[in-house]
């Protein structure tokens, strides 16, 4: 049964690859492509698996893979805040462009 599951992945996944225009054909028939993720929905993310392990929802013998992607996207996450607070700072820093800098009035 697992083998099966898997070659429907893999045909569906083909099918995928042949409709996505790398060809040029097939662009009548193409999946609309979905709606991204977004940083909010991966913050979600984070809090779903941070509540589901305090509630008991894997296996100790899975909380090691948990754990790293956990950790991933929090990693993930930190670093996007830490570069959106960054440009803000530089934002504030940078002065605005008055008639008197720019020698125009």
């Amino acid at each position: 049964m697992a083998k099966a599951k898997t070659q429907e992945t893999v045909d569906s996944i083909e099918t995928v690859e042949t409709n996505d225009g790398a060809t040029g054909q097939g662009q009548e028939n193409a999946p609309e492509v979905p709606e991204s993720i977004g940083l909010n929905e991966l913050a979600v993310l984070a809090q779903i698996v941070d509540l589901a392990t305090q509630r008991g929802a894997f296996r100790a013998n899975e909380l090691t893979q948990v754990g790293a992607v956990y950790d991933k996207l929090n990693n993930f996450l930190g670093f996007i805040k830490q570069q959106q607070e960054e440009k803000e700072a530089a934002n504030e820093d940078s002065p605005n462009d008055s008639p008197a800098e720019t020698g125009e009035e």
